[in-house]
């Protein structure tokens, strides 16, 4: 295959990382109290929460088991007793941080503002450090970590994963008898690949120009899973600024921007990718850096906060950060300037949790649909609760995450739309997996594909497989 500009935007994820690259100090020792000393759970955050219950109906876990240690309390409960050295980094104490999904819709339920979201993310760096896990589960946790972050490796699997999918692998799959001999780990892996394709890419060019007069020059991250398996999100992206007038810019070499390494709690390698990533955009000037992964998005918003001890780069990681919007977030606080065709469908929205409870992104999304001509928004049930794709947790924890994913997709059916739209390709693949498994034909898309189809008058492809969506000049 052709080496591309989007294949030389993967390659420093491809590279190892170089050890003088202002790598942060080596971990102190753990302490008596179970935590070592470098960004511990703040004691102060910790006694924020007063144990008021407002969590619990928003916890995926919780709903599924009902149990106390596996609620964002219970969780908070444990850091502290371990912080006090009540208790160590036992299996069975770090197997209740594991459980968790990083949803972050405690947050949003929390009436006392209590930063759940620095405390996870503080427990999970200190897990990695501290506790013992078994050799299977550094076996899959390294093998993850060395493909998806990676889109060059990514491609390179292409070809034996379209011979998979061409060849019935799934039914093979899906037989009893050889269900029983692979780890569920690798069936959830298999379970949420999206269809592959071998057709050739196109390169993108560095600076892409506008429309008409320039209104906005905007940087864009292409993402790792996005840019291999959803590039025609990327596409889309990229039509609907140019067309709403904004010359985009996309960063050669720009790799991964960290954000499955740091919400796994695997934070010196997710701090390398961030400090690249922002070499990167420094590279470019830009007045917006737009993201279509809700993940990534939120990720690069906590620069500022992840980078504020690197002399280095605290300054230009708060810069990157103040610059940084989600798609649909942009394009709702820019005057819409092309004219948009109608697309008479009925879709069912789902709040991806990095966008709505991350970063409180709710009414944007909903705004850049709504202004669609004939396009009917529906909520879906219980959009508080995560579909359980939450960064590599269907991966690591293919039970719950099935539950929640078919709880998802049950949900989504109730409200009987034509397509399900998503911010986040973890949640359309997720989601898409779940549908499948309950024989349920539901064409999934990303708000911005439905924007795109929008301003070029035509019925969005994946409306158009099914049937549905009629698409006519406004």
């Amino acid at each position: 295959m052709a080496e591309t500009e989007m294949d030389q935007g993967a390659a420093p994820a491809d590279e190892p990382m170089p050890a003088d690259e202002a790598a942060p100090p080596t971990p102190a020792a753990p302490t008596m109290r179970g935590f070592d000393a470098r960004h511990a759970p703040d004691p102060d955050l910790i006694a924020d929460c007063v144990h008021c219950g407002f969590c619990l109906p928003s916890c995926p876990t919780y709903a599924l088991w009902g149990e106390e240690m596996d609620s964002p309390r219970g969780r908070i409960q444990l850091m502290k007793m371990v912080s006090e050295g009540e208790m160590g980094l036992t299996e069975t104490v770090t197997r209740h941080w594991d459980q968790c999904l990083g949803c972050m819709a405690c947050v949003t339920a929390c009436p006392s503002g209590v930063r759940y979201d620095r405390l996870i993310e503080a427990t999970r760096a200190q897990v990695e450090r501290n506790a013992p896990r078994s050799a299977s589960e550094r076996l899959l946790r390294e093998m993850i970590f060395a493909l998806f972050p990676h889109p060059r490796r990514m491609r390179l699997l292409l070809p034996l994963l379209w011979a998979y999918q061409q060849l019935g692998g799934a039914r093979l799959m899906n037989m009893p008898r050889v269900a029983q001999m692979v780890a569920p780990q690798l069936r959830a892996m298999e379970a949420v690949a999206p269809p592959v394709s071998l057709a050739k890419r196109e390169p993108l060019p560095e600076v892409i120009p506008a429309r008409g007069q320039v209104r906005m020059r905007v940087g864009l991250l292409l993402g790792c899973v996005q840019r291999v398996f959803f590039e025609e999100v990327n596409a889309a992206t990229i039509r609907t600024l140019t067309a709403e007038g904004c010359e985009v810019v996309i960063p050669p070499r720009q790799g991964c921007c960290g954000a499955l390494s740091i919400h796994a709690g695997r934070e010196d390698e997710g701090l390398q990718y961030a400090r690249r990533l922002i070499d990167s955009f420094d590279r470019v000037d830009v007045d917006v850096i737009a993201v279509n992964v809700a993940g990534c998005g939120s990720n690069l918003k906590d620069y500022a906060y992840l980078l504020r001890d690197d002399p280095r780069y605290a300054e230009r990681a708060a810069a990157l950060s103040a610059k940084t919007r989600d798609i649909s977030e942009f394009l709702a606080e820019l005057e819409p300037i092309a004219p948009r065709a109608a697309i008479v469908a009925r879709v069912a929205y789902h709040d991806a949790c990095h966008l709505a409870h991350a970063q409180g992104i709710r009414r944007q999304p909903r705004a850049i649909l709504e202004a669609i001509p004939g396009l009917e928004v529906v909520t879906v049930p219980e959009s508080e609760l995560c579909c359980g794709s939450a960064g590599i947790y269907n991966l690591v924890e293919p039970e719950p995450a099935a539950a929640l994913g078919e709880r998802k997709a049950r949900n989504v059916l109730r409200v009987q739309p034509d397509a399900l739209v998503a911010s986040n390709a973890g949640c359309l693949l997720q989601i898409t997996a779940a549908l499948r498994r309950l024989d349920a034909e539901l064409p999934t898309l990303h708000p911005i594909e439905l924007v795109d189809a929008s301003i070029r008058g035509i019925i969005p492809p994946a409306l158009a497989r099914v049937g549905k969506g009629i698409a006519r000049i406004s």
